[in-house]
């Protein structure tokens, strides 16, 4: 018997430019799943982040990223070969959901000033 304790552990997002394969095939969608106490102790005391902290985060996106586009696996060869915009995107939205439990951001019309609440992980409308 499933509970449904209405806790969300996983994220979809689009980045911004996306992955491109050996194939050239860009992926962008996927999935980020909350972090676990094992995934940040894990990684923290893995070899290549002792030696390089920066690597802290590759590790911890092939940890947390369960899917992206068409391929079989998010692996540190995904991570480390992805846009400088797109890893700045998923570090930022691995701190949103892990630290602030959301991927929304607070927003203001330019013109009329009205607030609103915008989902950063998806796609933007009109984009393919």
């Amino acid at each position: 018997m499933s509970v449904d304790t209405g806790l969300r552990t996983e994220y979809p997002f689009t980045l911004p430019r996306g992955y491109v394969d050996e194939h050239g095939t860009v992926h962008r969608t996927g999935v980020m799943r909350l972090a676990t106490a094992r995934d940040e102790i894990t990684t923290q005391a893995d070899p290549r982040s002792k030696q390089n902290p920066a690597y802290l985060t590759v590790l911890l996106l092939e940890r947390t990223v369960t899917a992206l586009g068409e391929l079989a696996a998010v692996d540190t060869f995904v991570v480390e070969n992805l846009f400088a915009s797109d890893l700045a995107f998923l570090q930022d939205l691995y701190r949103r959901v892990n630290s602030e439990g959301h991927t929304e951001v607070a927003v203001g019309c330019p013109h009329c000033g009205k607030e609103f609440a915008v989902d950063v992980a998806g796609d933007a409308p009109g984009e393919s």
